[in-house]
């Protein structure tokens, strides 16, 4: 009967409003959610490189401690 009522009345089929707008409501927030994964990936890369260079410094630290430990041990002996 709807098609009947369409062609009667010269009717094209169309989208309603609010279908428009959920669709596009669901295609901001893919866009949103996307994005935000990006920050988090760049964010976490930032995180492991940081982690990297913290370790670094500790084993740096840990080194010049123990060559200075080593070294009054040496000059204590002579």
């Amino acid at each position: 009967m709807s098609e009947d009522r369409r062609q009667r009345y010269g009717f094209e089929a169309f989208d309603c409003a609010p279908a428009l707008r959920l669709e596009a409501h669901e295609r901001v927030a893919k866009l949103q959610y996307e994005g935000l994964n990006k920050r988090l990936d760049r964010i976490e890369a930032l995180i492991e490189r940081l982690e990297k260079r913290l370790w670094l410094t500790v084993y740096g630290v840990v080194a010049v401690i123990l060559a200075q430990a080593f070294q009054s041990i040496l000059n204590g002996t002579i």
